[in-house]
């Protein structure tokens, strides 16, 4: 799906500006591992994580089963709507809200972000610099081992994340430190 579009359609759906950013900042991590793992369609990934959370706003307690109905609902405005995304945006819920098993690298790449572009955020507002352009692996893996700190995002999901790209925590983090990096004037961070 093209990124143009993914936005006209987040724009119907989300309306808050957290949730907006947060949206924004999965999508540019998407695509920053879609790019440095060789894929060749960099903007579909950068499009899914735009619409990650395309129910959530609306539907909070059906988040990932109400957005199958949206983008049901959607195609014939938006023919670029597949099965697969759909399903990736299902899979990001394992375990928390379904039983969509993250099975591409696609899946599992979102699954491991969603919840770790919240921490890298939380752990980047709480710099003197607000930024993430000072922010080290050591900090926030720091701040990971502390429950209490950025609450809300889940320790076990990230972890799982990891483990189902087969990589270690610390290189997962880096990664998307590094993707945030890249677009922090646009995230404002």
């Amino acid at each position: 799906m093209l990124f143009s579009d993914a936005q006209k359609l987040l724009d119907k759906y989300v309306k808050g500006e957290t949730l907006r950013r947060h949206c924004l900042t999965v999508a540019v991590a998407l695509e920053y591992w879609a790019r440095s793992l060789g894929e060749p369609e960099p903007e579909s990934w950068k499009s899914l994580g735009l619409l990650h959370d395309i129910d959530f706003e609306l539907y909070p307690d059906e988040h990932c089963v109400k957005a199958r109905e949206i983008f049901e609902a959607e195609k014939n405005n938006f023919p670029e709507i597949t099965e697969e995304l759909i399903r990736a945006v299902q899979s990001h819920g394992w375990n928390i809200v379904n039983d969509v098993k993250p099975e591409t690298r696609l899946e599992k790449a979102l699954y491991a972000v969603d919840e770790l572009t919240g921490l890298i955020f939380a752990c980047a507002m709480v710099r003197p610099s607000k930024s993430v352009l000072d922010l080290e692996v050591k900090s926030i893996l720091k701040k990971f081992k502390s429950p209490a700190f950025a609450a809300n995002c889940s320790r076990s999901v990230i972890t799982a994340g990891a483990e189902l790209l087969g990589m270690e925590l610390k290189d997962v983090i880096e990664k998307t430190l590094l993707a945030m990096r890249s677009q922090a004037q646009l995230l404002g961070v």
